[in-house]
């Protein structure tokens, strides 16, 4: 049974407690790598992804799909469904590719031997810089770019991690957490609102990786998808984000990222594996909305 907080102090020396309860619980461990052997199947194209739609995983879909669309045959790519529920991120092939075995991980074939790339930022700067696209090159607009790509990894996880966790999926609910991130949350809504209302995209007015990096997070936030927490932070009151959100979510491209390697919602928005362009062909896209 969890403690009350009244009677709870700290160990001198923590240890692991299995039954410590919360959503994660089952996979959720204290030591790194592989529980068991599986390796990493590998397709036909020269980008093989590892992953799921998660926030995260739906940034690198995303960027992949948006660099297809402009026209870069280079970025054509297998996405594989790493089931996180059930522990695929501890497999040896998965701790191979990313020996913290969280989504996403990529595989570069293309290179004389094959690149890992993991963390998602890395994979979009990886890609960024491989394809010469969604990442500016004059000094000033590149550096502003990886300023909110940056901004995007160092945030979400008072997002994800804090609020997400205190408020939707802890074992029970502590309202000194829910209300430390709940504050947090909301500043960081501000200043994302405020950015936005000085212009289009993120970094400026071209769009840009810094833009998928936060989309999937704070665009699924302020349409009231991600936690059932839209009412609570009060969504509503983040005009232009809202704005920036839904102009992002009309992008062909983001559209069918999204549906990548996604296995929650409508079973129409959903596209387990991806291994070929026309794999969307039998999906509705015109119905998919931003969630996390």
């Amino acid at each position: 049974m969890p403690q009350t907080l009244s009677d709870y102090t700290p160990a001198k020396v923590w240890e692991w407690n299995r039954e410590n309860g919360g959503r994660f619980a089952n996979i959720n461990r204290p030591v790194a790598g592989a529980t068991h052997e599986k390796d990493l199947p590998i397709g036909k194209h020269p980008m093989q992804l590892y992953s799921l739609a998660t926030p995260n995983g739906v940034k690198v879909t995303v960027m992949l799909e948006e660099l297809l669309a402009i026209g870069h045959s280079g970025a054509e790519y297998d996405a594989w469904l790493i089931k996180i529920n059930e522990g695929d991120q501890f497999s040896s092939g998965f701790v191979g590719a990313n020996p913290n075995s969280k989504i996403p991980a990529l595989f570069d074939h293309s290179t004389p031997e094959p690149t890992r790339v993991f963390e998602s930022g890395s994979i979009l700067l990886y890609l960024a810089e491989k394809f010469g696209a969604f990442l500016p090159t004059e000094h000033h607009a590149r550096t502003e770019t990886l300023n909110w790509l940056f901004w995007q990894m160092g945030s979400a996880p008072m997002l994800g991690g804090g609020f997400g966790h205190f408020y939707a999926y802890a074992p029970f609910k502590i309202e000194y957490a829910i209300d430390r991130y709940a504050m947090e949350v909301k500043r960081q809504l501000d200043v994302l609102d405020r950015n936005l209302g000085e212009r289009e995209y993120m970094a400026g007015d071209e769009y840009s990786i810094a833009d998928m990096a936060i989309w999937p997070w704070y665009g699924a936030l302020v349409k009231g998808l991600v936690y059932e927490a839209g009412e609570f932070l009060s969504v509503q009151d983040y005009t232009n984000v809202i704005r920036w959100t839904d102009q992002i979510a009309e992008r062909p491209a983001v559209k069918r990222g999204r549906m990548v390697n996604r296995v929650m919602g409508d079973p129409a928005s959903q596209l387990h594996e991806r291994h070929d362009a026309s794999d969307f062909d039998t999906r509705t896209q015109d119905k998919i909305v931003p969630a996390g």
